[in-house]
């Protein structure tokens, strides 16, 4: 592992430098990897693997035919390397629970049943393990249970791949059964196009996810979005003002200049007078938003978050009722504002995001 200093606290990643491809493959060589779920990290994980060389099989429920109509298109054979669930499960020694978190609960009973001594059940989420008072999965004692959390989206997992960037990723172990639980855990990571990976432990990685997604990464970032829309509106600004002044900027050159090089390098790349605002605003969203994240990392850490994540995504009409709350947002005059905004960019641009993102991404699978 390689010491970084990550503003003076030092930690141990691993880089595609140090445990390249090729290691990889060497350690998973007797491997057979099944991706269960081809819905949202499915697609580009199995993709990846796949290109990278490693054997792969997807076990998909035919039920779902959107899923398993994408994976054919993908080029995933029935029969060869396109298999019903359970089938694929029986042919791995690495199983790969990505189908949703509720999902999981549903099908464990069914991939415990396929489960050989030595082989790994692998997670890209600590939900199902950290929760196994409510979710039910609880893994026999003579598997690997690990963990290869991206930390993106599918469909960022899938361009940065094509890309060369990659994306970081967290890995970590819950039982070693075989003393290969690490070193699978590590190579599975470089095999899905990882950037680096830092170690975690289940109950990190699922107790930050749900506060980053609820957070700043999805629930915060929208609702101060609307927020400020909703402010500039009232006070008589048009929806195109509004729109850009509130997300464009944000998402087509802030937040690149951030990624580049940090907030410090963005401020100092911004305005004077931008500067001083944010400088003199940023403590007062800090004091008046801290609060809000204690409530919601206690409300994950107690399993409050899991109960209602289960209990949402269990019933029968989950999805017209979760098409009906995104429509609601995607319908909103900020985002319909956005829709006609994306319109007007350049359509060189829209090209290349449209040809590293086909084929993958989506709401989930079963």
């Amino acid at each position: 592992m390689a010491t970084i200093d990550f503003g003076g606290v030092k930690e141990q990643v691993i880089t595609r430098e140090e445990f390249p491809v090729g290691k990889a493959l060497e350690v998973l060589k007797n491997e057979t990897i099944a991706v269960i779920g081809y819905g949202v990290q499915g697609p580009a994980q199995a993709l990846n693997m796949k290109d990278n060389g490693f054997k792969v099989i997807i076990g998909q429920a035919s039920a779902f035919k959107k899923d398993w109509d994408r994976a054919i298109a993908d080029g995933w054979v029935p029969g060869e390397t396109l298999f019903e669930i359970e089938e694929a499960a029986k042919k791995a020694t690495i199983i790969q629970m990505l189908v949703s978190d509720a999902a999981q609960s549903a099908i464990w009973p069914s991939i415990k049943e396929c489960l050989n001594e030595g082989d790994a059940l692998y997670f890209s989420h600590g939900f199902s393990i950290v929760y196994k008072d409510q979710t039910g999965v609880i893994p026999p004692d003579n598997v690997d249970v690990i963990l290869v959390a991206p930390k993106g989206s599918g469909t960022s997992v899938r361009r940065n791949f094509l890309s060369g960037a990659g994306i970081n990723s967290s890995f970590g172990v819950a039982h070693d059964f075989t003393g290969r639980a690490e070193q699978r855990a590590i190579a599975l990571g470089i095999a899905i196009g990882s950037g680096f990976l830092f170690p975690t432990s289940f109950e990190n990685e699922v107790f930050s996810d749900l506060t980053g997604e609820r957070g700043i990464l999805m629930g915060a970032l929208a609702g101060v979005m609307e927020a400020q829309y909703d402010v500039l509106r009232k006070n008589g600004h048009s929806p195109s003002e509004a729109f850009n002044e509130t997300v464009e900027e944000l998402t087509e050159s802030l937040i690149r200049l951030v990624g580049e090089n940090g907030m410090d390098w963005m401020y100092a790349n911004c305005s004077a007078t931008a500067q001083r605002g944010a400088l003199d605003w940023r403590p007062k969203f800090k004091k008046a938003t801290l609060p809000l994240f204690e409530e919601l990392y206690e409300s994950v850490k107690t399993g409050k978050e899991t109960a209602r994540v289960l209990a949402a995504c269990s019933g029968s009409d989950y999805q017209a009722r979760l098409q009906a709350e995104l429509d609601e947002l995607g319908h909103s005059e900020m985002w319909m504002a956005g829709k006609a905004t994306r319109s007007l960019r350049p359509k060189e641009a829209a090209k290349a995001f449209d040809a590293g993102t086909k084929g993958i991404g989506g709401r989930g699978s079963n």
